[in-house]
């Protein structure tokens, strides 16, 4: 494989202002699945995590948009409803979200957008908090007394000094009534928390908490912290405020200093001086044992109550996790699952372990998404990468093979990139997807709101001739709705566009000869809509929780040939259709039969808006895509997929049919949980490859990975995978070797693979090679301070003739690799040695980190990628208002 090592595309990752779980503690298996993490960012998007087993996958990502930002997010768990015979409807969950406006916006999940917005006559608001409910189910014939009595309500704090109620009834978000005015508007509401069903708790700017009734707004009592230290403000800002379980309040504010207040008298029992600046962020366990806080000092400090008469509290851990501020943090504890989520204006997502503290490591999520913001034209060699509301579309002129011949001149490196187009999309909406054909010269953008096709008109943009860009009007049944994904054929005749998080809609695309001379290039349309099979889930389950945002399709592929597509979803549920002009060799019966199920469901469509894409649908039965016969006999995946991928092979009809041809696809799906799964959809079963590996039969190393791939690549038989830090080969077209840990295995047959087992994880990172520490070897301040912050990851040890982690000249039976660097770019050529026995599998930790690979044309039989990394020295982070103790070069 040829390698170009790319890091001139940009993508500046947006900070973390707010993070929210939406069932912190969880009271069985079931509410526990359907616990998520909400994370808001600077730049207005919203991204929801499944923390469930610890694989901690971005499951969601809500565009933002221009002058949009999350400040605050609050989940709104609605009662448990009982049935009867033991069957109980998991409460609702909601969220909601604030941005230093004046408006509540409630998020739709199944769909990805905002559900409604509400705001009423009062200032902009700065905290928000949700009111706890009872603990007891509702019967099924509650009546709307009861119901009013158990509703929650929303209780926001405003720049003005104002206390404000939103009602959450009947399933609707409006403004109440306002609870407090402030007569002199000096006090800010800066931070909120509940400390009973009827008493808030709100932290102040001048110096004071205060707490509330919310039945009539008065105020029960007012705490105050005095004045700051000599020479600091005058004021004291409660940044944050949280309650214990036995009702004591823990409060951080601009002092440095964590205060712990009777819950009864409403006095202070201790304060901390924890931190040398602002506390920003605080959080308890669920249990009230233990405290965290995090500060302007980059520092992240665990307090436990010492056991004792006075039972005072006390700091038992710090440690620097961020490189700026931490400004935000939750706690989640579930099973074995016991962690604390913080971010900052850094983007990234530490994931720190409460009750093993100390004894493993912490883990830190990349800020680059899940699923990569960039594509490829492979054959006019083009890069387009999008960030927010802009494009660029770049080339690569020259392969890997040409540079090498030119290694000499070190012109040839920096000019063989070029930035051909910055395309700004008109609207508020951030991109949302982005695709390309393989030409290059037909170009879809899609936004939450809407649905935009440009057109690049070049002659041989690699000798650098100019690209010409028009727009391209759609109809508005395809664009009206936006997307969250597209996708365009590999042959460029077919357009997959996923609307409202689980509609497929298919677009048969016919550009005119006359348009491509006119510079508004007229495009011919015609959709159909697919309709997904109908899965056997009980109402109740459906209804329940997240109701049914699990049916969110994430990921849309193409066969090589376009005459097959296949979508899956959150749930693990996989849809395959064809087109009907390739299944000639099908029974007509299994046609007629497809075409009469897809009618039928379609007529039978609880959306509302189903028979829109029928009115434009082509009457000819060669432009018609039918449901795969045998769709339903595609299991349900174990758990979330993260990569759906057609190979190249394609199987022959006809006069070509040959003796070794496939007689069907190869459909890979690897999950959150690291299964690998290959199917043949045409006939609806694993892959014989599939069936001799699972997940317990593939090597140790991928066994042990934490991060999740991305995406995938093909080379014959290979599937090329890749995730944040790594890249993957397996062959399946030869068995793995066969691992010491499967039951009846050789350990002969290892190759010299050493997996140490560990204890289990607790959701962070792996037990920490000293264990348990001393209370000398905890985090200090001095000399040596950036040496002290990384924790020690014990990477599974790998034999050298499996593994790229040395990097040496030669990769007995892979590679051997040459590389060229100037600036930002390196050049990697990887050229096959003339062993004869090839790989099985392959492992590197080279690329780092990796916002994504996409394939490149070349005249070779090796695959040429493009490895875009985004180095985490290069994102640029505001200037932090506390920088002392920082380590200087």
């Amino acid at each position: 494989m040829d390698v170009h090592r790319c890091r001139f595309v940009p993508y500046q990752p947006s900070a973390i202002n707010a993070v929210a779980f939406s069932r912190p503690k969880t009271k069985s298996a079931k509410h526990g699945a359907l616990a998520r993490l909400a994370i808001g960012r600077a730049n207005g998007d919203i991204e929801i995590w499944n923390p469930f087993s610890g694989a901690w996958l971005q499951e969601l990502v809500i565009r933002g948009g221009k002058d949009r930002s999350v400040d605050g997010l609050v989940w709104v768990n609605e009662p448990d409803q009982d049935l009867g015979e033991g069957r109980t409807v998991i409460g609702r969950s909601r969220l909601f979200s604030i941005g230093y406006t004046s408006t509540v916006t409630e998020w739709d999940l199944e769909k990805g957008k905002p559900k409604r917005h509400a705001s009423g006559q009062h200032g902009d608001i700065w905290c928000i908090a949700a009111q706890p409910q009872g603990d007891k189910p509702q019967p099924a014939g509650a009546s709307s007394l009861q119901e009013g009595q158990n509703s929650n309500k929303l209780i926001a704090g405003t720049i003005d000094g104002e206390l404000v109620m939103y009602s959450l009834e009947e399933d609707d978000l409006r403004f109440q009534r306002v609870l407090v005015k402030s007569p002199t508007k000096k006090a800010q509401m800066v931070s909120m928390t509940f400390q009973s069903r009827k008493v808030v708790i709100v932290g102040c700017s001048d110096s004071t908490i205060r707490a509330y009734d919310i039945k009539n707004g008065h105020l029960l009592r007012r705490m105050t912290l005095g004045s700051d230290l000599i020479g600091g403000s005058k004021d004291i800002i409660v940044w944050c405020i949280k309650c214990l379980p036995n009702g004591n309040i823990v409060s951080g504010d601009s002092t440095g200093q964590v205060c712990i207040w009777d819950g009864k008298t409403y006095t202070q029992a201790q304060r901390i001086q924890s931190h040398k600046s602002d506390v920003l962020s605080l959080t308890t366990s669920a249990d009230g044992l233990a405290i965290m806080s995090g500060g302007m000092d980059r520092r992240t400090i665990l307090y436990k109550q010492n056991a004792g008469s006075g039972q005072r509290w006390g700091k038992v851990w710090g440690r620097r996790y961020h490189d700026h501020d931490v400004k935000t943090m939750a706690s989640f504890e579930q099973g074995r699952i016991s962690v604390v989520v913080s971010g900052g204006p850094d983007a990234n997502l530490n994931i720190v372990p409460l009750k093993e503290m100390g004894r493993e490591n912490h883990r830190m999520m990349s800020n680059l998404p899940q699923q990569p913001p960039i594509t490829s034209a492979s054959k006019a060699r083009f890069i387009v990468s999008w960030w927010e509301r802009e494009i660029h579309v770049w080339v690569l002129r020259k392969s890997v093979a040409d540079l090498h011949e030119s290694a000499g001149e070190a012109a040839d490196l920096n000019q063989n990139r070029k930035l051909l187009k910055t395309i700004v999309v008109k609207g508020d909406s951030n991109i949302s997807s982005a695709t390309i054909n393989q030409e290059g010269t037909l170009l879809f953008v899609s936004t939450g709101t809407d649905v935009k096709a440009f057109q690049l008109q070049h002659q041989d943009p690699v000798k650098g001739s100019d690209v010409k860009l028009s727009s391209i009007s759609l109809p508005a049944k395809l664009s009206q709705l936006g997307a969250s994904h597209v996708k365009l054929s590999p042959d460029g005749r077919w357009l997959c566009v996923i609307q409202e998080g689980s509609r497929v809609l298919m677009a048969s695309l016919m550009v005119s000869l006359e348009s491509k001379l006119v510079e508004s290039p007229a495009l011919s349309v015609k959709l159909q809509r697919l309709s997904r099979l109908r899965r056997q889930i009980p109402r109740y389950i459906l209804n329940g929780g997240l109701g049914s945002y699990d049916r969110s399709i994430t990921h849309v592929t193409f066969s090589a040939d376009s005459n097959m597509i296949a979508v899956a979803d959150l749930a693990g549920y996989i849809d395959t259709w064809i087109s009907r002009g390739r299944e000639q060799t099908l029974h007509n019966g299994s046609q007629e039969a497809s075409m009469e199920a897809d009618a039928a469901d379609d007529a039978s469509d609880s959306d509302s808006s189903s028979s829109e894409g029928e009115d434009n649908v082509t009457a000819d039965s060669q432009d018609r895509w039918i449901r795969n016969p045998n769709a339903k006999l595609l299991p349900k995946l174990p758990a979330s997929p993260v990569v759906l991928s057609f190979s190249g092979d394609v199987p022959a009809t006809g006069s070509s049919v040959k003796a070794d041809a496939p007689d069907d696809y190869i459909l890979a799906a690897v999950t959150s949980s690291w299964n690998i799964l290959a199917f043949h959809p045409r006939h609806g079963a694993l892959t014989p490859w599939s069936r001799r590996h699972p997940r317990k039969a593939l090597p140790g190393p991928v066994q042990d990975l934490l991060d999740l791939p991305k995406g995938a690549m093909w080379q014959g038989s290979r599937m090329w995978l890749y995730g944040v830090s790594f890249l993957l080969m397996l062959d399946m077209g030869q068995n793995l070797p066969v691992s010491s840990d499967v039951e009846g295995g050789d350990s002969q047959l290892t190759h010299g693979i050493k997996r140490k087992r560990v204890g289990p994880s607790t959701g962070a990172g792996g037990r920490t090679k000293q264990g348990i520490l001393a209370p000398h070897q905890i985090r200090k301040h001095g000399a040596g301070d950036e040496c002290e912050d990384i924790d020690i990851v014990e990477r599974p040890q790998v034999d050298e003739s499996e593994s790229d982690d040395d990097m040496p000249d030669v990769v007995d039976g892979l590679s051997k690799q040459l590389s060229l660097t100037n600036g930002n770019d390196t050049i990697v050529q990887t050229i096959e040695s003339a062993t004869d026995r090839p790989k099985k599998w392959w492992i590197t930790y080279k690329y780092r980190p990796v916002l994504g690979i996409v394939p490149l044309a070349t005249t070779s039989k090796d695959l040429e990628v493009a490895v875009v990394e985004r180095p985490s020295w290069e994102v640029d982070m505001a200037e932090s208002f506390f920088s002392g103790e920082e380590w200087e070069r």
